[in-house]
């Protein structure tokens, strides 16, 4: 049985076009050039948020509270990619994960819903099981290395302004 679903909207063109994009391929890089790439992005967002963080606390009197408040500004900017990047992979997850797709035909609110022969189905879950659920975990590794990091540095804060 021929699929019905137009190319772009099969979840494994998804998957493929997901993997393959400039923002969302970060997330299947090596450990050491993800870590890289995501202490880059947590100082960019870190030295963006200095005037900011510079408006708060004077870092020629206060230093390690300059640098702080600057890391929680670091940290809140890189949420949010690392929460669009969870959220593109958890859909993608999803569509192949489950075994009714439904797709637009012409865009135009006329959905429709194809079930997967069983050989698509067990195909598309191997997937998910070995190249999308370890990207999923590095995902909320990240988001809860991030929360932990926003959380030991307001302790820090508050310890140091007492």
């Amino acid at each position: 049985m021929t699929c019905p679903v137009p190319k772009d909207q099969q979840p494994l063109n998804e998957y493929i076009e997901l993997k393959e994009a400039f923002f969302y391929r970060w997330a299947k890089l090596t450990r050491s050039q993800y870590l890289q790439t995501i202490f880059l992005m947590w100082l960019g967002f870190t030295v963006l948020f200095a005037p900011v963080a510079i408006s708060i606390e004077s870092p020629s009197r206060h230093l390690v509270q300059f640098i702080c408040v600057a890391g929680i500004g670091g940290s809140v900017g890189l949420v949010l990619p690392v929460l669009l990047l969870l959220s593109g992979w958890s859909h993608v997850k999803q569509r192949l994960d489950s075994d009714k797709v439904f797709y637009e035909e012409s865009g135009w609110y006329d959905g429709q819903t194809w079930e997967k022969p069983e050989a698509d189905l067990v195909k598309d879950r191997l997937l998910v099981t070995y190249e999308i659920k370890p990207v999923l975990n590095r995902l909320q590794k990240t988001l809860l290395g991030l929360i932990s990091f926003l959380a030991l540095s307001f302790v820090t804060l508050n310890i140091l302004n007492k």
